[in-house]
């Protein structure tokens, strides 16, 4: 198995989480539930678990430039339809198994599914970008997935749009 992850990832409180071998195989040893505990990962309101960990300085009242998160999804778990209506997200992987993004552009493109991992000659790519607006869902395909995902400009709650449960995009 070839792998372009290994090392340590470490967390803002000091952490290390090591990984061994290739971030799947780190998957087979570590349960969600113990990378939740050591990244204080709490619910994230379109599925799944996550925690601030960036957010540039800005002005007060000012938007900041840019925001990211640790982000976890667990086996049997997704992240819902959603959007980010007017800022551009990028997705990094980090550990567990791979992950399927899906991605609709403008309303009436097709949607596109991209694998993130960490196994190039199986065709996962290590990170994805999602244009600003793009609805997007995403599912793990192992026990757990890791991610980060950096949104420019900041993260903001009212620019974030889910979609009610049950929708698929046209």
């Amino acid at each position: 198995m070839t792998s372009i992850a290994t090392g340590f990832i470490d967390v803002l409180d000091g952490a290390r989480i090591h990984l061994h071998a290739s971030p799947d195989d780190y998957s087979r040893f570590v349960d969600a539930r113990e990378v939740i505990e050591r990244l204080a990962l709490r619910p994230h309101p379109e599925g799944g678990w996550y925690a601030e960990t960036w957010r540039a300085d800005a002005e007060l009242g000012a938007r900041a430039a840019g925001s990211a998160i640790f982000f976890l999804l667990a086996a049997g778990e997704r992240s819902h339809w959603h959007r980010v209506i007017d800022a551009a997200e990028v997705w990094l992987f980090h550990a567990g198994g791979a992950l399927e993004l899906r991605i609709q552009p403008r309303p009436g493109d097709p949607v596109a599914a991209i694998t993130i991992g960490p196994e190039l000659a199986a065709g996962q790519r290590p990170q994805a970008v999602v244009p600003a607006g793009a609805w997007q869902a995403a599912r793990p395909l192992g026990a757990w997935t890791l991610v980060s995902c950096v949104v420019v400009p900041a993260f903001e709650f009212s620019s974030f749009e889910l979609a009610p449960e049950g929708w698929e995009p046209r």
